[in-house]
């Protein structure tokens, strides 16, 4: 028999691919337009952090210039940060998140 068929359904292949993937560091920027408030709500929101850990990670940007907020596959990385980033220019504000291979 030539390659075995699996009866996975789609979003569960989709799951097992991300699964797959490497894990990538999302970053985020400090900038001098958004309050201090909307960086903590934003990591609780769209990245699920608790509000101690998102104050942490707004602090550690806040004096250090970016700070890692969490690390996940590459496609979710991508989609979280489109979710923030979204937020945030609805908002009207300038909030900058990034992602690197994780290291």
């Amino acid at each position: 028999m030539m390659g075995a068929q699996t009866d996975v359904p789609p979003e569960e292949d989709t799951a097992l691919d991300t699964a797959r993937e490497e894990p990538w560091t999302i970053l985020v920027h400090n900038d001098d337009v958004t309050p201090y408030d909307f960086v903590v709500d934003t990591l609780g929101q769209v990245f699920s952090l608790s509000a101690e850990i998102a104050e942490t990670v707004t602090w550690e940007a806040h004096s250090k210039g970016v700070s890692p907020v969490c690390s996940r596959p590459q496609s979710e990385a991508k989609r979280l940060i489109s979710d923030a980033h979204s937020l945030a220019r609805a908002a009207g504000y300038p909030l900058t998140f990034s992602m690197e291979p994780k290291q």
